[in-house]
C-alpha cells in the first residue's frame, strides 16, 4: 500500500461524469426545477386535452342513444298500433299483440348491439398521457433513449 502521509491523494480523473459547464449546483438545481415544472404543466394540459376529447365523444354518444330511444319509443307506439291492428284481422287481437312484441323485440336487440359497440369505441384511459409519464423517470436520469 502506499502511505500518504501528510499530503493529499491524488485525485482519480472521472470519465462518466459529465462537465457541468461552469455552473453552479444553484443554477443546476434551478434549470431542474424549470424543467420539471414544464414538464409537469405539459403533461397536465395533455391530461386535460384527452379528458375533453373523451367526454366530448362520450356526450354525442350519450345524444345519440337518446335519440334513438325516442325515435324508437315513437315508431314502436305507432307502427305496432298499425300492425297489431292489420294483423288481428287474420289471427286475432291476442296473437296479432305477440308477433308485433316480438318484431320489436328483434328490433330492440339490434339497436342495443349498435349502441354498445359505440360505447366500447370510448376509450376508458389517457393512452397519450400515460405513455409519455412512463418516460418521465428516464427524461430525468438522462436516458432519454430509452424511451424511443
Amino acid at each position: 500500500m502506499t502511505d500518504y502521509a501528510g499530503q493529499a491523494p491524488p485525485r482519480r480523473q472521472y470519465e462518466d461524469v459529465p462537465e457541468t459547464g461552469g455552473k453552479s449546483i444553484g443554477e443546476a438545481i434551478g434549470e431542474v426545477t424549470r424543467d420539471l415544472s414544464v414538464l409537469v404543466q405539459q403533461e397536465l394540459a395533455l391530461a386535460k386535452a384527452e379528458v375533453r376529447q373523451t367526454a366530448t365523444r362520450a356526450g354525442q354518444t350519450a345524444g345519440m342513444f337518446a335519440g334513438a330511444a325516442v325515435a324508437a319509443f315513437l315508431f314502436v307506439v305507432f307502427l305496432s298500433l298499425a300492425l297489431w291492428v292489420a294483423i288481428s284481422d287474420r289471427t286475432g287481437p291476442g296473437w296479432g299483440a305477440v308477433i308485433v312484441a316480438v318484431i320489436w323485440l328483434a328490433a330492440g336487440v339490434v339497436l342495443y348491439l349498435v349502441a354498445r359497440a359505440q360505447m366500447k369505441k370510448i376509450s376508458g384511459g389517457l393512452p397519450q398521457t400515460t405513455e409519455t409519464v412512463r418516460q418521465v423517470p428516464n427524461a430525468l436520469k438522462g436516458h432519454e433513449e430509452r424511451n424511443r
